[in-house]
């Protein structure tokens, strides 16, 4: 980045450090953060959606609906984290990749399933093998937002589904009261009251899923944990910027850049906590009442 940078050999103090921080490598280090904040961004809102679809299907008055909403969540919250991980984005891949085979390449004669490999036409693989390296990196991390939204929707349906279930009867009886259909009553009375049951368990579920972000070097993709351990570890004089084994300062920065993260979200789930009990029949609601008055 620096001019001064050509020849690392000849560089001391400050100057090294400058070039030593302004890598390739730290650059992709630097852009791993973003990755992170990215897949949060990402996949909060999707793995609440699904969570709002298993709810709902776990409330249905149809039994093999019912049964599939609680099915996802008892099997998918049963499964240890790590092994979902593991097995899961491998069978989702394999998942795409046969169903491609089956569309593009009908005409196929050999098994797909060859002892311990699984093989498809070239033209059914995602994604292809010419495809530029933004691809392989745009598709890996849309399976890793994939695979944490459908783990993370599982628990987001466990608590949504308790969150309904809390929501005060009479609430429900006196919408029927004054003639509105299941449906005018679900989404006008049941579901702007249940939020501020729900967010409780929303706010740990929050809190769990920044700390699984260091999972990400399980699905392939280049994280924060990834390049600490890599830029950290022992450098000898054989590449430009040599050094002792420094990961214990790049793991102090990842420790500074979570709890920075967690007080940032305890500070605004506070708020937004004060928002929705407002005028809601809750301890916090009474007492926003009481101060009010």
């Amino acid at each position: 980045m620096f001019a001064f940078c050509a020849d690392p050999d000849t560089l001391e103090g400050v100057r090294w450090l400058a070039c030593y921080l302004t890598t390739g490598k730290h650059m992709a280090f630097y852009a791993s953060f973003g990755t992170v904040l990215l897949l949060l961004a990402i996949t909060a809102p999707v793995a609440l959606l699904f969570g709002f679809g298993g709810a709902m299907a776990a409330r249905s008055p149809v039994a093999p609906l019912r049964w599939f909403g609680k099915g996802y969540t008892a099997i998918v919250r049963g499964v240890p984290d790590i092994a979902f991980f593991l097995f899961f984005v491998i069978a989702l891949d394999q998942g795409f990749e046969w169903l491609r085979h089956q569309a593009l390449c009908p005409d196929w004669d050999q098994p797909v399933r060859q002892g311990n490999d699984f093989v498809v036409c070239d033209i059914a693989k995602l994604p292809l093998s010419s495809a530029p390296q933004w691809v392989h990196e745009t598709y890996g991390f849309f399976l890793a937002v994939l695979t944490f939204a459908i783990v993370f929707g599982a628990f987001a349906a466990n608590v949504l589904f308790g969150a309904m279930r809390a929501v005060p009867r009479p609430q429900l009886e006196t919408a029927e009261a004054y003639g509105m259909s299941r449906r005018q009553t679900f989404w006008r009375i049941l579901v702007p009251q249940m939020w501020i049951y729900a967010l409780p368990g929303l706010s740990n579920l929050w809190m769990i899923l920044i700390k699984a972000t260091p999972l990400l070097f399980l699905l392939g993709v280049e994280d924060i944990v990834y390049w600490a351990r890599e830029l950290g570890g022992m450098k000898t004089q054989v590449y430009e910027y040599p050094h002792p084994d420094w990961r214990l300062y790049y793991f102090l920065a990842l420790l500074v850049f979570y709890l920075g993260l967690t007080k940032v979200s305890e500070a605004v789930l506070s708020r937004l906590t004060v928002r929705l009990s407002h005028g809601q029949a809750t301890m916090a609601g009474e007492a926003q009442r009481r101060a009010g008055a």
